[in-house]
């Protein structure tokens, strides 16, 4: 496969409890030969990914850019990216998205996402939820965005907080068009 052929997908990071998703993510992206992988963070996103995993996104040798780098390649329309994940979403990232507020690199490039028509996939992870993020959330679903909250299913028959993970991250990798092997299909019997 060439790069061109390759689908281009970035990953945002927020400051939201939930790292251990993104990290999933990210790796299985990083290493799929038909996706060339950019990752942009939230300024708290550091700080939770260090509490919740240890180390720091770039340990996982993917590009990462910062929240204000706009020389970044999918912060343009017409530099043709595929598809955003924001794995995981924090409340107020989704109402600055929602609101068309476009003051970092991450909530630019989902702007771009939306207005492009292309895909966005939103993984909130925030519970309860007030009336505001529900209706942030319906905006950003109006928009074109897919919500998927992180929150898996049992009927695989999870072992463990790893399963758990991958139920969710199964669920982004399907709506970003990323093939995988992560877990079982409703109907298909545990693997």
């Amino acid at each position: 496969m060439t790069r061109d052929a390759r689908r281009k997908i970035v990953v945002g990071v927020t400051g939201a409890s939930g790292a251990p998703y993104a990290q999933r993510l990210i790796s299985l992206l990083a290493a799929h030969p038909g996706v060339e992988l950019a990752c942009v963070l939230s300024t708290t996103a550091e700080e939770v990914w260090e509490l919740e995993c240890g180390g720091h996104p770039r340990d996982l040798g993917v590009r990462t850019w910062g929240g204000r780098d706009y020389g970044a390649p999918f912060a343009s329309g017409s530099a043709g990216w595929h598809a955003m994940a924001i794995v995981p979403c924090s409340m107020g990232t989704a109402g600055r998205i929602a609101g068309g507020v476009s003051e970092s690199l991450l909530t630019r490039a989902a702007d771009v996402m939306l207005k492009e028509r292309r895909t966005l996939v939103v993984v909130p992870r925030e519970m309860p939820l007030s009336t505001i993020h529900l209706r942030n959330l319906l905006t950003l679903a109006e928009a074109g965005a897919t919500v998927i909250p992180a929150a898996p299913g049992f009927y695989g028959k999870p072992a463990g907080i790893a399963d758990l993970v991958d139920a969710v991250v199964a669920r982004v990798l399907d709506h970003l068009g990323v093939e995988h092997d992560l877990g079982h299909r409703w109907g298909e019997g545990p693997r």
